[in-house]
């Protein structure tokens, strides 16, 4: 995978998603037999949303969190915000939401703006992991609540080498069957495995000063839900 570093890391990613737009629902779906559905159902619940709390979906994609919790919770105030303009297009697609630009880096937001935060597949790209969960911290309410779905790096087990066979055939594969991208479809599972342990991204979230800590593994550990809370002013 290449390395990049600051604004060319930023331009990358901008550049790999907004090429894979348009297939990258179908690809999702594919990709995980279809449990990135019910995963979002999860990280949406543990967000424990209601009535009229304010929501920010971070990196939105095309929207999928941000209609899961209007679904879940049809009051709820929801932002839709990506960096990626394809992707927002591609969401406009799928019905009207309150979409903002955004970079998760410096989040157009003020202080104690939202109840909730939750971000789906978007932290293993952030060219910074602290700045992007300090962002977070500031922009919730005291008592707000973080969740954040996301790969995580897999452990050994006996199931490795079918996981790795996944991972570096069948997505790529796929990517360059449907989306016509393989470049982007190697970038996604190389970018799962530099990403961190489970357990390690619950610690940069409680050095971030998020309370309450927890995670959930899915997908035989390659992908996981954490969550946590900001604590109450004193």
């Amino acid at each position: 995978m290449a390395q990049f570093t600051g604004n060319e890391h930023a331009q990358y990613v901008c550049s790999l998603f907004g090429r894979i737009a348009p297939h990258y629902d179908l690809l999702n779906r594919l990709m995980t037999g279809g449990q990135d559905v019910r995963w979002r159902r999860e990280t949406i619940r543990r967000a424990r949303l209601s009535p009229a709390d304010r929501l920010l979906d971070l990196g939105a994609g095309t929207g999928d969190l941000a209609r899961e919790a209007l679904r879940q919770q049809p009051a709820v105030r929801v932002v839709a915000a990506d960096f990626t303009m394809g992707m927002m297009r591609a969401g406009l697609q799928h019905g009207a939401l309150n979409w903002a630009s955004a970079d998760a880096l410096r989040l157009p937001f003020g202080e104690a703006t939202f109840d909730a935060v939750v971000s789906g597949f978007l932290m293993r790209n952030v060219g910074d992991l602290g700045q992007a969960l300090t962002e977070q911290f500031r922009a919730l309410q005291p008592g707000g609540r973080v969740v954040i779905l996301d790969t995580t790096r897999p452990g050994h087990s006996l199931l490795s080498p079918f996981i790795w066979f996944h991972l570096h055939a069948v997505i790529p594969f796929l990517g360059w069957l449907i989306s016509g991208s393989a470049d982007a479809y190697t970038y996604l599972p190389d970018s799962t495995e530099n990403f961190l342990r489970a357990e390690d991204l619950a610690g940069r979230m409680a050095a971030a000063g998020f309370q309450k800590v927890g995670f959930r593994r899915l997908m035989f550990g390659v992908a996981a839900i954490h969550w946590g809370e900001k604590g109450e002013a004193r």
